[in-house]
């Protein structure tokens, strides 16, 4: 029997119509209890625009399901005494709908970094530590997927580290000089990822063979030769214009962490202005006319 029903506070518009379906079909109405939106550390409203809402980036991340748990019911929510690290079982039995706060939370990931930490470094042992990274990473299949890749470059194993470290990392350490192009101008890097990202937003069947077709209609419908093109993926993807295939690395990276690079790439080179971006959604609605 659902008896109350949480939800977020856009639909407090729409509960009269709701109530009205539940009078029309004799039903019994739950109290509804109407949360806070989540944001943004700016205050604005959470979206994947500004910070990588899919429960799966935080999976590739290397975040504990029992810290981001802790994390979510921290929300616009706090225990009787205040603590800030507690299991779901506690939650439960402390919850109470009275605590919860009517401001809008802020969803800060540096916090979720550090609340990670702490559950590292208390909840497991070195056995579960290494069971943990195993089940992340860390494990026969993933490496398998990586060989094709690193096998015909290496000499030695300790070449295969610094080779393939961005492929266990999370966002890299870029800067702006990375994405210099002898010869594209700032501006057409900054659409070649801006596209790319709005293009692989809307992939719904993630595969290479998927990724390159969006990619090389982009490059065509923007009339610029493929390796130009892809300079700007290469370097918010691996780090580097000198990698393997980075149609294959999106690919076993997958859609949430290849999205949170191009948008991590576009911060870096200084993105576009709110002003701007409503000039270049038209120029990218234009391109995908033609």
């Amino acid at each position: 029997e659902i008896t109350h029903v949480l939800r977020g506070e856009e639909w407090i518009n729409s509960a009269p119509k709701h109530k009205l379906l539940y009078e029309y079909f004799g039903w019994d109405m739950p109290v509804l209890c109407h949360l806070p939106l989540l944001r943004n550390p700016d205050k604005s409203k959470l979206s994947k625009r500004k910070n990588p809402t899919s429960i799966n980036f935080y999976e590739r991340m290397g975040f504990l399901p029992e810290a981001v748990t802790n994390y979510l019911g921290r929300m616009g929510w706090s225990m009787p005494d205040e603590r800030e690290k507690f299991t779901l079982d506690e939650m439960i039995e402390n919850f109470d709908i009275q605590r919860v706060s009517l401001g809008g939370p802020v969803f800060d990931v540096e916090k979720l970094r550090w609340l990670n930490g702490q559950w590292i470094r208390d909840e497991l042992s070195d056995d579960q530590f290494v069971e943990r990274m195993r089940h992340w990473w860390f494990n026969e299949q993933a490496l398998r997927d990586l060989v094709p890749h690193i096998k015909g470059r290496a000499e030695v194993f300790s070449d295969v580290s610094p080779m393939a470290s961005f492929m266990f990392s999370g966002m890299l350490n870029l800067k702006p000089e990375d994405f210099d192009h002898n010869k594209l101008e700032e501006g057409q890097v900054k659409r070649v990822l801006q596209f790319t990202l709005w293009k692989l937003e809307a992939q719904r069947h993630w595969s290479k063979e998927n990724i390159f077709a969006d990619v090389k209609a982009l490059a065509k419908a923007m009339e610029l030769k493929m390796g130009d093109f892809m300079f700007a993926i290469f370097v918010a993807v691996a780090g580097t214009p000198n990698s393997w295939s980075v149609m294959d690395s999106m690919a076993i990276l997958g859609p949430d962490m290849t999205r949170s690079r191009l948008r991590h790439a576009l911060e870096v080179v200084g993105g576009f202005s709110k002003k701007e971006t409503k000039r270049v959604e038209k120029e990218y609605a234009a391109l995908l006319a033609e």
